[in-house]
């Protein structure tokens, strides 16, 4: 059977937490993610948020989704 030759992506959102910065937190989510998922495309930043305590900003978080070659 000849191989296809259309491409599947699946598509997975994952949150990253810095102290620092929100790109140290998309930086983190890049670097983890790599080791577990093959073959990443696109990473899109969908939200930025902090956590706060005591009035004060204690993590940087931001939700990642990234896309991958599926291979089924």
């Amino acid at each position: 059977m000849p191989k296809s030759k259309h491409s599947h992506y699946k598509v997975v959102d994952i949150i990253g937490s810095s102290e620092k910065s929100w790109e140290d937190a998309v930086k983190d989510v890049i670097a983890t993610a790599s080791k577990h998922l093959r073959d990443m495309r696109v990473a899109e930043v969908s939200d930025l948020d902090v956590r706060i305590e005591e009035g004060k900003i204690v993590a940087y978080r931001a939700k990642v989704r990234l896309s991958f070659k599926y291979e089924g």
